[in-house]
């Protein structure tokens, strides 16, 4: 059970900041009754900067300030100045679509989010209209969260297209969003979406007080956000869970999980998260129970491979040369007798040339990546083995891993098992089997110790949990999974009914219908 452990004295500090609370007064300023002092500090607050514009209207008794690189002119035109000049409104401040303030500090954050502030002469009531301009691009499919069925949408940069496309698919009263500003200087506008009635309330009161004590200037993406809230930041192993799939958000915020979206980027956090989750795709569930368990055991499987295949072949060729099969003697001593490198170094040389090989691909335009791909793939390779530099087994046993490292369907594990690669082939250089193992083990020991958001995060394995293994290294069928995972501690662990009733009914039906006939003499 997660939320058990005592409070630190950061904790408390924290709880105990005033700034942390909800209903915390924001900085005032009284608005001025004379026009030339509004526009005097506002002007002053906002360091003169030239795309501020203002306009003067009735003969000097009012003004319109707006910042044209974030209105909209056609917004202006259409709920200001059009309203204005039919005759239908003597003055704006009587037009039906403003929102009035009489603060300035308040003005000044209308202003930055691209609103349109009108002031008059003698009126201390400030008056501000929504003209804010928009560039989204589409809706589309991420490119590195890929599904052969299911939906093809994915997040955009727009916090509030995100939210609709999470509340258009989960047309529900209980799901619950909770806005947020982080940044001193970028005032970004974040948001955690949760289901009341499912997420365990000291989940949510937990991710709230984490968030309220960041306090950065710069805050730009939930990335950003990431190291701030988690509970381990020196841990390798990433303990949010990030995509840019609202079918995959809602899926985890029905679970009981509390979904982390920001302003500005597609990404969205899913907290708490656990070590298996990073293994689970939406094809799994949207393919037969059977292809989606075969799959992810071979996910499962290539953690294994991704940070271990090196090392053991190290180990084997260093250490170990007699656990090789007999007919594998010859071939394996004549491809690493002539390399003058032992395998140690020529596991570093190669690991290090994949991933130069997978960052040029990444960073550079993608015609020109793939062509780095190939060459790096053919010509590289093949000179190396040709020159004598690595031989031919270590370049077969380096290609497997890379390979292995990207089955995982999160890049940020991928990251991880890449990293992890080093430390083991280190220990499998000097001790051999026996530092594989301890190496093992200590990654185990730490998984098991790990913890996200005050939860487990090698549930539910350890605690273990028999019924939530249904979801785990197998997939049962959905019909099977009646509970959420206890993972996050949801209040209704039950999801469904039974879902196959009509099967029943279906037997009992035809039973009685076998009992009613009358076999012929």
């Amino acid at each position: 059970m997660g939320y058990r452990r005592r409070k630190s004295r950061r904790d408390k500090l924290i709880e105990e900041q005033p700034g942390n609370e909800a209903d915390v007064k924001e900085p005032s300023q009284p608005s001025f009754s004379q026009l030339s002092q509004n526009i005097e500090y506002l002007t002053k607050a906002l360091k003169h900067s030239n795309d501020l514009k203002i306009r003067i209207l009735q003969d000097g008794q009012a003004a319109l300030l707006f910042f044209e690189t974030l209105s909209d002119q056609e917004k202006l035109q259409a709920n200001i100045f059009t309203p204005i000049e039919s005759g239908n409104f003597d003055s704006i401040s009587k037009l039906p679509n403003g929102k009035k303030t009489d603060d300035l500090e308040e003005a000044l954050k209308v202003l930055l989010r691209g609103h349109a502030l009108y002031i008059e002469e003698g009126n201390k009531s400030l008056v501000y209209f929504t003209v804010t301009t928009t560039y989204n691009r589409n809706v589309k499919e991420p490119d590195n969260e890929k599904v052969v069925r299911g939906s093809h949408e994915g997040f955009v940069e727009n916090i509030m297209i995100n939210i609709n496309l999470i509340r258009k698919r989960l047309e529900h009263r209980d799901l619950t969003i909770k806005y947020f500003r982080v940044g001193k200087k970028t005032n970004t506008n974040i948001a955690i979406a949760y289901m009341d009635g499912i997420t365990n309330p000291e989940l949510v009161k937990e991710i709230k007080k984490r968030i309220k004590s960041v306090t950065a200037d710069t805050i730009l993406s939930p990335g950003f956000m990431e190291e701030f809230i988690e509970d381990n930041p020196m841990s390798p192993f990433p303990q949010t869970l990030s995509t840019e799939r609202p079918d995959r958000v809602i899926a985890n915020v029905m679970s009981g999980k509390v979904a982390l979206l920001a302003e500005g980027s597609p990404t969205v956090l899913i907290l708490p998260s656990t070590f298996f989750m990073f293994y689970q795709s939406p094809d799994d569930y949207n393919s037969r129970w059977v292809s989606g368990t075969f799959i992810r055991i071979i996910r499962l499987m290539s953690f294994l491979i991704a940070i271990g295949l090196p090392a053991m072949y190290i180990a084997i060729i260093g250490f170990h040369f007699e656990v090789i099969p007999d007919d594998l003697v010859s071939p394996v001593k004549s491809a690493i007798e002539q390399i003058a490198y032992p395998p140690f170094v020529e596991a570093f040389i190669m690991v290090i040339i994949i991933e130069l090989i997978r960052e040029a691909g990444i960073r550079l335009p993608q015609p020109v990546g793939q062509t780095i791909g190939i060459v790096g793939g053919l010509v590289i390779g093949d000179a190396v083995i040709r020159a004598g530099l690595i031989s031919n087994l270590m370049v077969i046993v380096v290609a497997l891993t890379a390979i292995a490292s990207f089955v995982v369907p999160s890049h940020e594990l991928s990251t991880t098992l890449r990293f992890l690669t080093f430390p083991l082939i280190i220990l499998a250089s000097t001790l051999g089997f026996i530092g594989i193992v301890f190496g093992i083990m200590f990654i185990l020991i730490h998984l098991v110790k790990l913890e996200s958001f005050g939860n487990p995060y090698f549930a539910p394995v350890s605690p273990l949990r028999i019924k939530d293994l249904k979801d785990t290294f197998v997939r049962l069928p959905l019909f099977k999974l009646t509970n959420r995972p206890n993972d996050a501690n949801p209040i209704n662990e039950k999801s469904m009914g039974e879902s196959r009733e009509w099967k029943r009914s279906g037997k009992s039906k035809k039973s009685r219908q076998t009992k009613g006939t009358t076999q012929p003499k």
